[in-house]
């Protein structure tokens, strides 16, 4: 009997907590939610994890996509002046909608939509549950009701279920494991010091691009053929790279630095070697995209649309410059040099382990600016903060484009790659970025925008 009454006790403490709980208007909870330093919180705690896990570039540019993709397509339903993508993308079929008639709180089931999809993607589920817990009581705190949470959060994971199922079928996972085999062929890549690592996704122009008609679609110029006589073309190339690096101004030694952007470095110290974990790429264009959208308060549904077309736009320049690189396998500066003329020779920043020609780092860049300056305007200045915690500086920027050079260059700066390499890798991300632009149409009214800029 005194168990049966502490039950009711105990049913009618918790009945009265929920009922003291204050709810609110939709306007109220909406505005509320739809913050934008929500998806920027959610942004910065993925690539956390990202850093955490050690994944490469082209593996991170996945995750970003994905997650990205998944936030963007649960906010849509609450802006009708967006479209989903679906349809849009490759192979990407309609997203689930939400019930008629009922009431959402579309941000929130954006924010769960990203985490569903961004714990799927990567490892440490650890990082994740402390995390989410904290994150999703702020949605409670702001009056929103108990049955529009749940809703909300069930459409969230609707889509999230959606995207993770889209994900499956883009050949990522049948390509885990696979190894290059080096030819030792003259001119082509081989591991480099000081970790003389495997090569990195040599299968990755097998993965499924978003937008990309095929991963050839874009075909960048024939590197300048390789020759050792002095006076050739690839030789300039190469005494460049070797002349820069023993010469480097400040300012270039800052920006090669500034750019690292190496998931990896490896440092050798004596008999003892170990490792740094930094941002990537990918990671370091997103940030940006997050510092430009604070200063241009831009609201959450721009944000959102302007992170996910950054990364589908990086995915597929991956895409398409990883198909360069083992097409062409052109052969690292550092190897030449060292083979060459001068075994001591060290570039100032660590050659990553896959074939030189063209900048991933380039192409990526571009891509991302490219979106960007179609977003928001040729003429944006931002000052990037980024990898400040990191020891890599500030640096600011005029636009888009003048930072994606900056990145661009810096990789020749470092040593790690050709002068044709950087250049011809920006303009494939350039190239890929309009692409991105032209085919994910997610304003109903982009034509009318974009002839008004």
């Amino acid at each position: 009997m005194k168990k049966f009454s502490f039950l009711v006790a105990l049913l009618a403490a918790t009945t009265f907590a929920s009922s003291c709980r204050q709810t609110t208007t939709p306007e109220v909870y909406n505005k509320s939610a739809s913050d934008p330093e929500m998806i920027h919180d959610l942004g910065e705690q993925l690539t956390d994890v990202v850093i955490h896990d050690i994944f490469k570039p082209p593996v991170a540019s996945r995750i970003y996509a994905y997650s990205n993709l998944a936030a963007y397509e649960a906010l849509v339903p609450g802006h009708p002046e967006y479209r989903s993508l679906s349809g849009q993308l490759n192979g990407f079929e309609p997203t689930p909608q939400p019930e008629p008639g009922k009431e959402y709180c579309f941000p929130l089931a954006s924010a769960k939509a990203f985490t569903i999809v961004g714990r799927t993607l990567t490892f440490s589920g650890d990082m994740w549950d402390t995390y989410e817990k904290d994150f999703f009581k702020k949605y409670e705190a702001m009056g929103i009701p108990d049955d529009v949470i749940e809703r909300s959060t069930a459409y969230g994971e609707a889509v999230a279920n959606h995207i993770i199922k889209y994900s499956g079928k883009d050949n990522y996972k049948q390509i885990r494991g696979f190894r290059y085999t080096v030819t030792n062929e003259p001119g082509t890549w081989v591991p480099t010091p000081p970790a003389y690592a495997d090569a990195c996704e040599p299968m990755w122009n097998t993965v499924r691009p978003f937008t990309l008609d095929s991963v050839r679609q874009f075909v960048c110029p024939p590197p300048a053929k390789y020759d050792l006589s002095k006076n050739s073309p690839f030789m300039k190339l190469t005494y460049e790279v070797y002349d820069t690096g023993k010469n480097l101004t400040e300012e270039q030694r800052t920006t090669a630095y500034f750019w690292d952007d190496n998931a990896f470095v490896t440092n050798v110290v004596g008999h003892v070697m170990f490792a740094n974990k930094k941002m990537t790429p990918p990671g370091h264009w997103l940030a940006i995209t997050r510092t430009v959208a604070r200063d241009k308060n831009l609201d959450l549904m721009q944000t959102t649309e302007a992170y996910t077309l950054g990364s589908l736009a990086m995915f597929d320049a991956f895409v398409s410059c990883w198909d360069e690189k083992y097409k062409s396998v052109r052969i690292r500066p550092e190897t030449v040099i060292n083979n060459g003329w001068d075994p001591e020779w060290r570039p100032y920043l660590e050659t990553p382990p896959f074939p030189e020609y063209v900048s991933g780092h380039s192409s990526v860049s571009a891509a991302c600016g490219t979106i960007l300056t179609n977003l928001l305007g040729n003429n944006v200045a931002f000052t990037d903060t980024t990898e400040k915690k990191y020891g890599h500086g500030v640096k600011s920027f005029k636009s888009f484009e003048e930072a994606y050079w900056n990145a661009s260059y810096s990789r020749m700066y470092g040593g790690i790659h050709y002068r044709d390499g950087v250049e011809e890798g920006t303009h494939l991300g350039e190239t890929v970025g309009k692409w991105v632009w032209k085919k994910a149409q997610t304003r109903k009214d982009r034509k009318e925008q974009v002839a008004s800029r």
